[in-house]
């Protein structure tokens, strides 16, 4: 494991990660894709449908990257597009009327941001998962297992529990996004890492997270066994929780709190 945050950029863009289909295809059984989101159209970046966890059923959305050149491509290279994250929302809103846990794989350097997107209601499309997600009466459970960078991560990360893989980021921007507009120069990209506090660990600390995810075997049996085993028992104790709404909404309202209570003092 690196211990410099930019490595760890590096290592969670890698093309040989395991990525959201991976994880779905080794975790879950029984996997039926739903596609579109009944206004525009469907995007390939988010993958979705319904499957059995151990048996039960759950909707399990994920991110898509693709590991080939035509696989990226055709995936848009793990960056939505609105009717993306519409057809998410679309999967947990169908997920909350028939009493089904919501499962999230992240995975993407942000959301689309060309013209087309942005004509479509991007910025929108983002705000309605956010404000859905925060009063969804079902269990949601959201991993990052590469890249989370900022909205676009976040649209399915408004969850119960999030966690994050050894070597995932989650920032509000990428480091060569954040060293353009404070340096004007996106070559300072690991100097922007550093003061992100981005790896799984400031995560963690901030509240951001619950759980960091051990990286090891990572892309065998045993690796997603033991994922699967931990989505088991997480979602067995969210789903006695009497109170699911108002504890997500205290989660989010906590984290950061202790940093700031501190820095005041």
């Amino acid at each position: 494991m690196s211990e410099l945050p930019y490595d760890r950029v590096k290592l969670a863009r890698q093309s040989g990660r395991p990525t959201g289909l991976d994880y779905i295809r080794n975790i879950f059984k029984g996997f039926i894709e739903l596609h579109g989101d009944r206004r525009y159209g469907d995007d390939p970046a988010i993958v979705g449908g319904l499957a059995r966890l151990k048996g039960s059923p759950v909707t399990v959305i994920a991110i898509e990257k693709g590991h080939t050149a035509r696989e990226r491509s055709y995936r848009n290279f793990g960056a939505p597009h609105p009717e993306g994250y519409r057809k998410a929302l679309r999967l947990m809103k169908q997920a909350e009327k028939f009493g089904r846990p919501v499962v999230c794989f992240i995975d993407t350097s942000g959301a689309y941001c060309g013209v087309g997107a942005e004509e479509r209601g991007q910025g929108q499309a983002i705000a309605e998962n956010l404000m859905e997600m925060s009063s969804l009466c079902v269990p949601v459970i959201a991993i990052l297992i590469g890249e989370g960078g900022s909205g676009g991560a976040l649209a399915l990360a408004v969850a119960d529990r999030v966690w994050m893989l050894q070597n995932a980021v989650y920032s509000v921007i990428s480091p060569e996004g954040c060293a353009s507009i404070l340096w004007k120069d996106a070559a300072q990209a690991e100097a922007a890492a550093a003061s992100l506090k981005l790896t799984a660990e400031d995560a963690k600390s901030l509240g951001v997270i619950e759980r960091i995810l051990s990286e090891k075997d990572i892309g065998k049996k045993e690796f997603y066994d033991r994922i699967q085993k931990l989505l088991v028992e997480e979602i067995d104790v969210l789903s006695k929780d009497l109170d699911l709404v108002g504890r997500r909404y205290e989660r989010f309202r906590r984290i950061g709190a202790d940093v700031l209570s501190k820095e005041s003092i």
